[in-house]
């Protein structure tokens, strides 16, 4: 299959920003390795001509193939402390540059060069870079012993690459990035709030999907909800109950919004109650849940709450996400990102046990450890907003891995914090049936980073963008995503597949607290 960049949401527009007509001398990139930069080793400055390029993603069944233009290939080793040893690749094209520079985010706990979306990037005539966030591997198992590599991890990788990707491209075609954007989902969607919170002039606008900004609290539910579901035999939920969950859900919550599409616009109005499908007492059926069953999916729809001082630590996963909780909720241990933070960073021994985690104790202790390290939960963006940088944050209702919830929680403080009508800088995209960053039934195609070019470059503030579903190539439904709170309304004509037929209006109000 040829990809799109819709796949990764990096489709993008220049918006007015003329590609540069000169081409660099042939020998400038190859120069570029004799480069002096503070703490930065180039190691390859390599031109690489047009034609395909292959890569088979991690976890990934099949490849991807892109036809490419020529580009200058930069690879480089950041070392800030002693023990950093942050890695970085550059690709800049050779020829008709936008002149702006595009940052990709990494998932999970990083450890590796993104180099899919630099195809996509460079491909669209981007300056691309990506970097590993100063290790190898997808484990947090970097971390212990070494807090130096924590904090690269945390923040340092990401603005020491934008710092060094500027000057080499103001080097290698003599002109620095008119505009700068950084688009990550995921933890990648947590890099991009850091950047903007501590080095606001690193970029002009960023998009943060799905972001894990509450890191601590963020791998804390993971454990809680590994041990509502898997300490207990009775408990355990087997992929055959959670689509049985689900297709009560749409049952009954479906036509809360006027069309019955297998989609939830708000799950917060959703009252299902898992107790309607408890199993006759002491039966277990493929077609009932057990009372301990019933239990454990209370708990993941409500999310932990302190046993102690009854504060919500994070809130619980959406009605409509049931299908994919066999990610965290599979077993037979935790799902590893979240159980790494615990043993590596926060007990720092590898030998810990999951079983013995508390959640007042264990989150106390993950606090007082990170100072604002990995949390990325400041709202005050003055310093952002005052130079003309805006932000676009989406989030999937059916994220089965990180609750949207928190992504509002954190578009909301800020509103808070700033003390006027934030919707300015940044707005906030709900996507009904997008699972984790991308995924499920709903439309979760869709090109966020060209709104926020526009925004930034002419600005025009993003009423709408408007999404697609994609199967084999072919679209199937759009509909368009509206700056929360307000929802899409079908306007009662017309195909409830085309977006032309839907309004952006105020929601009705939630039937659960905020």
């Amino acid at each position: 299959m040829q990809p799109t960049l819709r796949n990764i949401g990096l489709l993008t527009i220049t918006c007015g920003v003329s590609i540069l007509a000169q081409t660099p001398d042939p020998k400038s990139c190859e120069r570029l390795k004799s480069l002096a930069l503070a703490n930065t080793t180039i190691s390859a400055a390599e031109t690489v001509p047009a034609g395909p390029f292959t890569l088979t993603p991690r976890g990934a069944n099949s490849a991807a193939s892109l036809d490419l233009p020529a580009y200058c290939r930069v690879a480089a080793t950041i070392k800030p402390t002693a023990d950093s040893d942050i890695e970085m690749v550059l690709w800049i094209p050779v020829s008709e540059w936008n002149r702006k520079l595009l940052a990709i985010g990494n998932g999970g706990w990083a450890g590796g060069i993104n180099t899919l979306s630099l195809a996509f990037g460079l491909r669209e005539h981007y300056a691309t870079v990506s970097t590993d966030r100063g290790h190898n591997g997808s484990s947090a198992s970097f971390a212990l012993g070494h807090p130096e590599k924590l904090t690269d991890f945390a923040y340092r990788a990401v603005h020491e690459m934008t710092l060094q990707t500027k000057a080499i491209i103001a080097v290698y075609y003599g002109n620095a990035p008119k505009y700068s954007y950084f688009t990550g989902c995921s933890s990648g969607g947590d890099q991009g709030l850091r950047e903007a919170q501590r080095y606001p002039e690193d970029y002009d606008g960023v998009v943060a999907g799905a972001p894990g900004n509450y890191w601590t609290h963020l791998m804390a539910t993971g454990l809680w909800i590994a041990q509502a579901t898997l300490k207990d035999k009775a408990s355990f939920l087997p992929p055959g109950k959670l689509q049985l969950l689900n297709r009560a859900v749409l049952a009954a919550c479906d036509s809360l919004d006027g069309i019955n599409d297998g989609l939830l616009d708000d799950p917060r109005r959703c009252r299902f109650d898992p107790a309607t499908l408890l199993c006759p007492s002491g039966e277990d059926s493929p077609t009932c849940l057990t009372g301990p069953q019933v239990e454990a999916i209370k708990k993941i729809y409500a999310g932990p709450t302190s046993p102690r001082t009854r504060a919500v630590i994070y809130p619980g996963l959406e009605p409509g996400s049931e299908p994919g909780w066999a990610m965290i909720a599979g077993g037979p241990e935790p799902f590893q990102i979240h159980y790494d933070h615990y043993r590596y960073i926060v007990h720092e021994d590898s030998t810990w046990d999951w079983h013995t985690f508390d959640l007042d104790r264990d989150v106390a202790l993950a606090d007082q450890k990170d100072h604002g390290m990995l949390n990325a939960i400041e709202p005050d963006l003055q310093r952002f907003e005052s130079h003309g940088g805006k932000i676009i944050l989406y989030h999937g209702w059916s994220d089965p891995f990180l609750a949207p919830g928190n992504t509002i929680n954190y578009y909301e403080s800020v509103a808070t914090a700033m003390g006027k009508a934030t919707t300015g800088f940044i707005r906030l995209f709900l996507v009904p049936g997008m699972e984790h960053c991308r995924g499920g039934p709903g439309p979760n195609q869709f090109n966020a980073l060209a709104a926020v070019e526009r925004w930034v470059e002419a600005g025009i503030a993003p009423d709408r963008i408007i999404a697609q579903h994609v199967t084999e190539s072919r679209v199937d439904m759009e509909r368009p995503l509206c700056p929360y709170p307000q929802v899409a309304r079908w306007r009662g004509i017309g195909s409830t597949n085309d977006a032309s037929n839907f309004a952006c209006v105020a929601p009705p109000p939630t039937n659960r607290p905020k």
